[in-house]
């Protein structure tokens, strides 16, 4: 059996994947694992979260805990929103496992071995306020390339360029914003001009890769390539496995990339089998295909590459399948940056083939593409539900309604031969096109047949033919629920779950994983009694996925009141000063439910990104929150202690943008109390709903965001959920 090892780069483990991740490198990774199990090959696909990467030192740094504590709480909600998606991963680990670290290791002493690591001394950014050695993630400054301002000191996400954080101009601190200085100290470093001439030659004879990503390499090559640093003077990470070096680990950009070859052999020894991992790795006849961002190009087509070649015996990759940017407002997706549409938020409102469908249909395959709500509304309506879902339910519901089972298919005239030969076009162009890794031209094929679909339905009008020739009827029909098989297996790598719905509306045997592209061959069971079919996809409200996109702005944070006084002009308000990892100042009406002195030093979470308002004549920057039920009022609070300015999240929040008073009275947060923990559920008051909460005690009355038939619980580091600091009622508004 040929065998295909699928590799998807790994998100940083520092907040919630989001759209940009899944357009990137997940959705496409996905999509060509599960086509390539339909046409019966052998399929290894591994990914994970890095754990290691300065963003989760910084994060850890800003709540004041550990980065393991950051790493592996983002791992777990993130391995969830992967499984809601149905990405399909052979195995979805993490770099901070015993397993990566003997593999990194390894690596790191074969290359050392063979002659392709050297050590010096060479500038790094110390900064005398943090009294530290900066990785390169932890320095911002002006690209020399392009002159972003906000380029990493290891690379620049605008021009895509490779750097060294010396080479940035206006250098500066992103930990507490101060300039560092360069001081000398002693690394490692990948000798990777040992490998210019052998990477050239190598990218030359694939000419298959995309051409943005095959013209990039060679220009990075043509220009030379430099030596890099792969030590840092830091303590999260593999250790160097050298003496002398036990205070440093190794850089993340070097040992990240070993992930997929760490995660195959891990997937090996759980099944008992550790030496499978060399039928993916160590037989040339294996085509191994990387999926990833075009910020991620150099470490897959040069970095990676050169380790490989250094160590020996492993197969090169065959094919780089780097995307570009998917923006939003005009900026790439980046959690650092406050710019994320988070997809464990997303899911609580739309299911995950519709989410699924608009980014395939959106992806930015050749150049970058933008997400925007109403383009996202309107295309799910026009294109998903009114020409791929209508053709499908209306196939199905006529046959259901006038037959109740499956028709016989009598003597074809010329237009239905000529419809089933178009399937069989139809289908030979979408496999092609997700063999060459071309998925929104796959997409297009299929919704094209989907039309198609609709037009035959049109022209044969069986409302017509039921009426005088129940059997011409039924025929049509038969040819029609064709497509929708057609339609159902190669559906399947974009949209498996609608897919497989559809398989089990015609009455056919197994699934379409199970029987792959053979079930376009697979006869309809003449005869077999149909169930109801009910809509695929339901129509999305634009006003709906508006107001989500405003909820998506909100910005909560720990606040530590540090002072209280009476507002001069108003006997019911307070003026407060409270600690969010800033100063702010606060008016609140509060007088009538707690003195002064119960107020200060009291923990409360605070809306941070409302637009200030001024408040008989006070100037109001944020606003605590408190739920309310028939006159009794509770401050909203975290369930442990959490240090000021400690980021409060439900999956919403994105920073950055500022929200009206009027948007936020918009959102419903209410407290629950959870009523069963397996699948979970909240009470907020005469209604039930499914809720996100990775651990709870039944009983408890937390803090959520409640959206129709779901809600989202707000949580802190640890999952400290966020809870009520007196007895209030279930269902009490939160404002």
């Amino acid at each position: 059996m040929e065998r295909v090892l699928v590799c998807c780069a790994w998100p940083y483990a520092n907040g919630p994947i989001h759209v940009g991740h899944v357009t990137g490198s997940l959705l496409p990774a996905d999509i060509f694992a599960r086509f390539n199990r339909l046409v019966g090959k052998d399929v290894m696909m591994v990914s994970g979260s890095d754990m290691h990467g300065a963003p989760i030192t910084v994060s850890a740094h800003k709540e004041g805990v550990s980065p393991e504590e950051i790493a592996d709480r983002y791992h777990r909600i993130n391995s969830k929103a992967i499984e809601d998606l149905g990405i399909s991963f052979s195995l979805y680990t993490h770099t901070h496992t015993r397993d990566h670290e003997e593999v990194a290791k390894e690596i790191f002493l074969k290359l050392m071995e063979n002659g392709h690591l050297s050590r010096k001394s060479t500038p790094q950014y110390y900064c005398t306020r943090c009294s530290r050695f900066l990785p390169d993630r932890y320095v911002e400054g002006s690209c020399p390339h392009c002159d972003n301002e906000h380029a990493r000191g290891d690379q620049c996400d605008s021009c895509g360029m490779d750097l060294n954080a010396e080479e940035l101009s206006d250098a500066r601190c992103q930990l507490c914003g101060s300039t560092p200085e360069l001081r000398e100290t002693e690394h490692f470093f990948l000798r990777l001009s040992d490998f210019t001439d052998e990477l050239t030659r190598y990218v030359e004879r694939c000419d298959h890769w995309r051409t943005h990503v095959r013209s990039f390499t060679l220009n990075v090559l043509r220009d030379g390539l430099i030596d890099r640093p792969i030590t840092r003077d830091i303590s999260w990470g593999v250790p160097v496995p050298v003496e002398g070096f036990e205070s440093k680990r190794m850089y993340v950009w070097f040992e990240a990339v070993m992930g997929y070859l760490s995660a195959t052999k891990e997937w090996a020894a759980a099944r008992s089998a550790p030496d499978d991992w060399e039928r993916f790795w160590k037989d040339g006849s294996v085509k191994s295909y990387y999926f990833l961002g075009k910020d991620n190009i150099v470490f897959h087509t040069v970095i990676w590459p050169a380790m490989l070649l250094g160590v020996g015996g492993l197969n090169l990759p065959h094919n780089v399948v780097a995307n570009q940017f998917m923006n939003f407002g005009g900026q790439k997706f980046s959690k650092s940056m406050g710019v994320s549409i988070d997809i464990p938020d997303i899911l609580t409102k739309f299911s995950a083939d519709v989410v699924r469908y608009y980014l395939t249909a959106n992806m930015p395959e050749f150049k970058d593409s933008e997400f925007t709500w109403k383009d996202f509304a309107q295309r799910i309506n026009s294109e998903l539900v009114a020409t791929f879902g209508n053709f499908v339910h209306r196939a199905m519901s006529f046959t259901f309604k006038n037959y109740g089972a499956i028709p016989h298919k009598g003597e074809l005239d010329e237009r239905d031969k000529a419809m089933l030969a178009r399937v069989d076009e139809a289908g030979r162009d979408v496999l092609r096109s997700l063999g060459a890794c071309e998925f929104r031209e796959a997409m297009k094929s299929l919704m094209d047949l989907a039309q198609s679909g609709n037009q035959y339905f049109d022209a044969v009008a069986p409302w017509s033919l039921v009426r005088t020739d129940k059997e011409r009827c039924g025929t049509v029909l038969h040819v029609s629920l064709e497509i929708c098989k057609a339609l159902a297996v190669l559906s399947y790598p974009f949209m498996p779950s609608s897919a497989e719905r559809m398989w089990r509306g015609l009455c056919m045997e197994g699934s379409i994983e199970e029987n792959g592209t053979n079930g376009m061959e697979m006869p309809l069971k003449e005869g077999s009694t149909m169930e109801k079919p009910a809509p695929l996809f339901a129509k999305v409200e634009t006003g709906e996925s508006e107001a989500f996109s405003k909820h998506s702005a909100l910005d909560l944070k720990v606040g530590k009141v540090t002072d209280v006084q009476a507002h001069p002009n108003a006997d019911k308000l307070y003026l407060m000063d409270v600690d969010v990892g800033k100063p702010m100042r606060i008016v609140s009406g509060l007088k009538d439910y707690y003195t002064a002195d119960e107020l200060r030093e009291k923990v409360l979470i605070i809306v941070t990104n409302l637009e200030p308002a001024k408040l008989r004549g006070v100037m109001s920057e944020g606003m605590l929150l408190a739920a309310e039920e028939g006159g009794a009022l509770a401050l909203l609070t975290p369930e442990k202690p959490l240090p000021a300015g400690t980021q409060i999240s439900s999956g919403l929040d994105v920073g950055g943008g500022r929200l009206s008073f009027n948007e936020f009275q918009k959102l419903e947060i209410r407290a629950g109390t959870l009523v069963q923990a397996d699948p979970p559920k909240l009470d907020v008051g005469g209604r039930t709903v499914s809720c996100t909460v990775t651990s709870g005690e039944v009983g408890r009355r937390y803090a959520a965001y409640v959206r129709g038939s779901s809600a989202l619980v707000m949580y802190g580091p640890d999952d400290t959920k966020v809870v009520f600091d007196r007895d209030i009622a279930a269902g009490a508004r939160i404002r």
